[in-house]
């Protein structure tokens, strides 16, 4: 033992020395600098690198909430187009959707058509140069991030038309909604365009985002018309329950985590203890935004009908959101809560208005991101001085007209030529068999009876 104990006291020493050595020749070489640019440069590339990897997992969200809304046998078909849309929307986004946004709009009405590369030269090239106003960030990182929003549009319109609508005219309908509708709009503020001149302020997108999906779920909605057996004869309407209400539940508790990306990374920069403090509020607000929302759903439900509604409740925290969204800066807790609770009540308002105008919106998404959409839009001048209700106003129905006249002429051509909506018959089979050939749940539908 005594042997052991001077072999290992020797090492002890030799390890010492060799970190005096190290240390000894660390510090008589250049210590390590970096510029504040560089830091900010950092740590707002990590703020949209973060912030795009929530807003993709919203994906994720819609993907639940839709498999847990629809009938048993049409469960499949929707994660089919979840997954399906968002990779179109990458793909449109990257051959045309961002250039067509952001390249050269300069105070007009769209960018370029050409595809978007990565061009960091500038920002790397000289070690500790100064990166530009805020510190600038990675332009893949910003890509990334503007991306993941273009899919969230696409995916309110798989929604709404659910249970009805055969998969390629909706996946087609899906490239023109990434690669150009929503760029061109988009273009017109975020872009530097024509409204951002006149002072439309949409912090995070109620309209550019929610309310374009929504418009054009609307659009399709009419076109396509209700499910078989939706309404009767006599204006009688008869519930279709969802599949799985754990699933739908599961769906929004994913959507509002994404949430804090999709509102808090809009801030667009985290290299300033001033930007720190400004994304923290955001969280904050957006937070008690969707809780309002749940909340004012559940006793106006518990109000008009006597019980409280599940799916009213989660399309609640779901308007709380797309309706603080526009300006989640901005407004205190207490204003959170209340602009978000009457997002929330709108959707109670809106469900039985739209069914009694026989539009049949699966999953509540019209209400949920059009309707909640422009509220929340309409009222960022409640709490941002630099807004006037006017402007807003121009913003949302510029952006609105626009939208249902694309969305009319493409649905339009889709319906007369390859057809947008399945068979009877296919209807009543359901999607998953009829669409794609297979079962979400095969040992509880025919698929059991294989064997």
């Amino acid at each position: 033992m005594t042997r052991v104990k001077q072999t290992l006291t020797l090492l002890a020493g030799a390890g010492l020395a060799s970190m005096a050595l190290t240390g000894a020749a660390f510090a008589q070489e250049e210590p390590f600098t970096q510029t504040p640019e560089e830091t900010a440069f950092i740590f707002n590339t990590i703020l949209f690198l973060l912030g795009g990897i929530l807003v993709m997992w919203m994906a994720a969200g819609f993907a639940m909430l839709e498999a847990g809304m629809v009938r048993t046998k049409n469960v499949a078909m929707q994660c089919t187009k979840n997954i399906s849309l968002f990779a179109i929307a990458g793909i449109m986004y990257y051959l045309v959707g961002y250039n067509l946004m952001y390249a050269g709009v300069d105070g007009g009405w769209i960018g370029s058509l050409s595809l978007w590369s990565p061009d960091d030269s500038a920002a790397l090239a000289e070690a500790g140069a100064t990166f530009g106003n805020g510190g600038g960030y990675a332009a893949s990182s910003d890509w990334f991030f503007q991306m993941v929003f273009v899919a969230t549009a696409a995916s309110i319109v798989s929604g709404t038309l659910a249970e009805r609508i055969k998969l390629w005219p909706f996946l087609i309908f899906t490239v023109i909604l990434t690669g150009f509708i929503y760029p061109i709009q988009g273009a017109w503020q975020w872009g530097g365009g024509w409204l951002s001149e006149m002072g439309f302020s949409d912090f995070a997108g109620s309209t550019i985002v929610h309310s374009v999906g929504g418009w054009a779920a609307l659009v399709g909605a009419i076109i396509l018309g209700a499910r078989h057996g939706k309404y009767g004869p006599n204006g009688e309407i008869n519930p279709m329950p969802g599949s799985s209400m754990p699933l739908a539940t599961l769906g929004t508790f994913i959507l509002w985590l994404g949430w804090f990306g999709f509102n808090g990374a809009s801030q667009l920069a985290l290299g300033t203890a001033a930007d720190a403090v400004a994304v923290s509020n955001i969280f904050a607000n957006t937070t008690m935004a969707a809780a309002g929302g749940v909340v004012a759903a559940m006793v106006l439900t518990q109000l008009l009908y006597t019980k409280v509604d599940l799916t009213m409740a989660l399309n609640g925290a779901l308007a709380g959101l797309v309706s603080i969204t526009a300006e989640p800066l901005t407004p205190g807790i207490g204003w959170s809560l209340i602009i978000g609770g009457l997002g929330g009540a709108l959707v109670v308002v809106a469900v039985p208005l739209l069914d009694k105008l026989k539009i049949d919106d699966v999953v509540g998404a019209i209400p949920v991101h059009l309707l909640a959409g422009i509220w929340g839009t309409m009222a960022v001048p409640i709490t941002n001085s630099g807004t006037s209700f006017a402007v807003q106003a121009i913003g949302v129905a510029s952006i609105g007209a626009f939208v249902i006249v694309a969305s009319l002429a493409f649905w339009l051509a889709l319906r007369f030529t390859i057809g947008l909506r399945c068979s009877e018959e296919d209807e009543v089979l359901g999607l998953d068999k009829a669409e794609i050939g297979l079962e979400a749940y095969p040992e509880f539908g025919t698929g059991s009876k294989a064997y």
